[in-house]
Order: structure tokens, then C-alpha cells, then sequence
């Protein structure tokens, strides 16, 4: 390439890459953690083995130098030295009172004498006993909180009272350092969205104090035996999702009924949910039956107390339930008899009854459907959930059936698991 007389001379940008760059071997870079590491537990083992043995060391040679009986422990330190330099140096007669300087010096010369593949070992070494970084989870070694709460199941009633008192040092989720908490409510197994309760939610707080009293009604024995209390603590956001704290479970069968049990559990990370249940024999949540011989009248009365933990059945996230029974077989097809609509909700409350002129040596041969619907405006009513009770029913179900035959003009109530599926029954409306 030509040049001018009193021109620059110009340099190619490979030239000048070429130019600045170091030969040698490329050195990896540096991370932060390099610096500053972090172990979950404290020192590594390793370190806490080497301070130990140092200790003791230095201990030893105390008790050495204080035990002498000739000289001052200058001169057996002195000495003591000396012999360690000789042996060092293959018996050459060092100076016991060498400068520290100079050992670190010749123990630095040492060092850089070694062979690369002994710095690599000691490098590989270095990293074995150093703990994985990587690997370690700052929230492992970080606390979500606690709380306080406690539990009553009301057996005569058959309600699970909740009482949620307080919560202390709740995990920071908003950029203000708080949080804006809650408790949720959810008996497992179940996915209905009645089966969630709620407290109120409180502003800017890791120490929330609710006092709040959730109840769960339709509760049976047989549910505090297979049912566990799932207790969730949530952030709220307005304008996002809202975000998991930490969440404690209770199984009921812990409880005694009609005692107050306390509780103060430490929150853990959200465990995952069983979703492998049989979808054919699905909760659809509770219903409150009464039923009645009347001697007199020579006819059954069945009343249809209340609904419990409906499962949700229009966009709202509510439903519009009714409730329609049948004592079959129905051959003239005139034992259908219907509640009224209860809109918008998944509690609803009925206290209505219903008689059916029948002998009483007939009941062994008739069984009593009950189900349960979702009103709809211009389409086809939804199914929710139904109960059969009768002799070829089981459980509570046939329990209830021969109680009432046994008790002749007493009305017995008891609480029912609805169903997605009713042997017999015709699910058109």
C-alpha cells in the first residue's frame, strides 16, 4: 500500500485488533461469587476442619513453650523455629530467628515454582470443596412467615369453624418492603369454588391480625377422616395477579370433635395438589335432607333443608341452583316435586318439604333421587349434582334410610356428598 508524503498512516481495524490484544492464553472472567461466597450452613467443612486443626496447633505450641523448664518461651519459640526452618532447608543451619517476610517470600517463590499440573490439581481441588453456588437457592435459607390459627369441628352441627388470628413476619412481595395479605380456605380433596373461603385483606403489613371466623357447614365424620384443611397465605395486587406466600395443611382427622385445637405453624413453599381422584365420583358439593314417616298421614315428607359448596356453574362464577326430587320406581311418573331458584349463589337456603302418600311397607322397595340444577335463561338447565338414598344405596346414604324407618314420626336429618353421576337417574330437566 502506497503512501504520501506527510499523510497518516492508516491502520485496518484487524490491524489494530491484532495490535491490542495480549497473546497469551484467554483467563476465564471473574464472577461476583468468586469474591464474596456464600455457603447455606456457615463455613465448609473443609474450612471449619483446617480452623480447627490450626487451633489445636496453636494450642499445642503454647502448652509447649509455657511447660519448658530452662529458657523464656522468646528463646524456645526461638528455637522451636529454628529446627522447623532446618528441617525446611535439609539441615542447612537457618537462622531461628528468620523474618516472616522472607518465609512468605520463599513460600510465594515456592508456589510459583510448581508445575502447571499442580496448580491444576490444586485448583480442582479448590473447587470440589467450594459448595455449588449455582446449585443453592436463596429462598431455601429464607423464611415465609407464620401463623396463628385454630380449629373446632362443631359435631351436632356439623360445621368446621376456622378462626384465623395473626400472621408474623410474612415474606416482602411488594417494592415497598410489604405486603397486602390475605387467607384462603380449601378443604382437599375438592375443586369447587365454593370449597375456597376468604379473609379480609389487609394494606401494607407483614404482621397481619384478622380475628376472622371461617365455617365450612355440611362437614361429616366421614370427611374429617379423608378431608384435609389446605391454609394458603396470599398477596393481593390490584393490578397484576396476585402472588403465593406460603401455605400450611391441616388433615382434620387431627382434630377431636367439639375441642378447640390452636395451632402456630411455620409457612412452607406450595406443595402440589392431588388431581388424580376419580372424576366419576367428584364432589359437587352438600345437601342438607330431612325425612319423615308420618304414620298418621301414611306418608313420607322430605324436606330440603340447604345446599352447601355448590360447584359453579355460569361465568359469574356462581349458580342458580334448584333442587327436584323423585321416589321411584315412578310408574304413573308423578313424584316430581321442585324447590324454587335461589339466584346467584352456591349456599343457597330452601327449608321447603314434600309428602308422598305411600304405605310404609312400601318404602323397602322405593328409593329416593335428589338432584340438584342450574337455572338458565333460554338453554337447557345444568346438571350439578345428585344423591340416591334408599336399600340399595351405602354408607350415611342407607343409614339415613333405615333411620327413618326406625323412627317412625321423627324427623331425621342428615347432610349428603352430591355427585356428578346418579345410577338410574335421567339428567334431562
Amino acid at each position: 500500500m502506497t503512501q504520501r508524503k506527510g499523510d497518516k498512516p492508516t491502520i485496518s481495524i484487524q490491524e489494530h485488533m491484532a495490535i491490542d490484544v495480549c497473546p497469551g492464553p484467554i483467563q476465564p472472567i471473574k464472577q461476583i461469587s468468586d469474591y464474596f461466597p456464600r455457603y447455606p450452613r456457615g463455613l465448609p467443612p473443609q474450612a471449619v476442619v483446617a480452623a480447627a486443626a490450626a487451633s489445636a496447633a496453636a494450642a499445642s505450641a503454647a502448652a509447649a513453650a509455657g511447660a519448658s523448664p530452662s529458657g523464656s518461651p522468646r528463646s524456645n519459640l526461638s528455637t522451636s523455629s529454628g529446627c522447623s526452618a532446618a528441617a525446611g532447608t535439609g539441615g542447612g543451619g537457618a537462622d531461628s530467628d528468620s523474618d516472616p517476610g522472607q518465609l512468605d517470600r520463599a513460600g510465594a517463590t515456592a508456589s510459583s515454582s510448581s508445575s502447571p499440573q499442580q496448580q491444576q490439581q490444586q485448583q480442582a481441588v479448590r473447587k470440589e470443596e467450594e459448595p455449588d453456588v449455582e446449585g443453592y437457592d436463596s429462598d431455601d435459607s429464607t423464611t415465609l412467615g407464620t401463623l396463628d390459627f385454630s380449629l373446632l369441628y362443631d359435631q351436632e352441627n356439623n360445621a368446621l369453624h376456622c378462626t384465623i388470628n395473626k400472621a408474623r413476619g410474612l415474606k416482602p412481595m411488594d417494592h415497598n418492603g410489604l405486603s397486602d395479605p390475605y387467607v384462603k380456605l380449601h378443604l382437599l380433596p375438592g375443586a369447587s369454588k365454593a370449597n375456597k373461603l376468604r379473609t379480609k385483606t389487609l394494606r401494607n403489613t407483614l404482621h397481619p391480625v384478622w380475628s376472622e371466623t371461617l365455617t365450612y357447614y355440611g362437614i361429616t365424620d366421614e370427611d374429617m377422616v379423608r378431608k384435609t384443611l389446605r391454609i394458603s397465605v396470599c398477596d393481593e395486587d390490584k393490578f397484576r395477579h396476585n402472588e403465593f406466600i406460603g401455605e400450611t395443611r391441616i388433615p382434620l382427622k387431627k382434630l377431636k370433635p367439639n375441642q378447640t385445637k390452636n395451632f402456630y405453624n411455620c409457612l412452607e413453599k406450595q406443595l402440589p395438589v392431588n388431581k388424580t381422584e376419580d372424576k366419576s365420583l367428584e364432589e359437587r358439593g352438600r345437601i342438607m335432607i330431612s325425612l319423615k314417616y308420618n304414620s298418621q298421614k301414611s306418608c313420607l315428607v322430605v324436606g330440603i333443608v340447604r345446599c352447601a359448596h355448590l360447584a359453579a356453574m355460569d361465568a359469574n362464577g356462581f349458580s342458580d341452583p334448584y333442587v327436584k326430587t323423585y321416589l321411584k320406581p315412578d310408574e304413573n311418573k308423578k313424584s316430581k316435586h321442585k324447590t324454587a331458584v335461589k339466584k346467584k349463589t352456591l349456599n343457597p337456603e330452601f327449608n321447603e318439604e314434600f309428602s308422598y302418600d305411600i304405605k310404609y311397607a312400601d318404602l323397602t322397595k322405593k328409593t329416593l333421587e335428589v338432584t340438584v340444577w342450574d337455572y338458565d335463561i333460554g338453554k337447557s338447565n345444568d346438571f350439578i349434582g345428585g344423591v340416591s338414598l334408599g336399600i340399595n344405596a351405602n354408607g350415611e346414604r342407607l343409614k339415613h334410610w333405615f333411620d327413618c324407618l326406625k323412627n317412625k314420626d321423627k324427623k331425621i336429618e342428615r347432610w349428603h356428598t352430591l355427585t356428578n353421576e346418579l345410577p338410574g337417574s335421567t339428567f334431562n330437566d
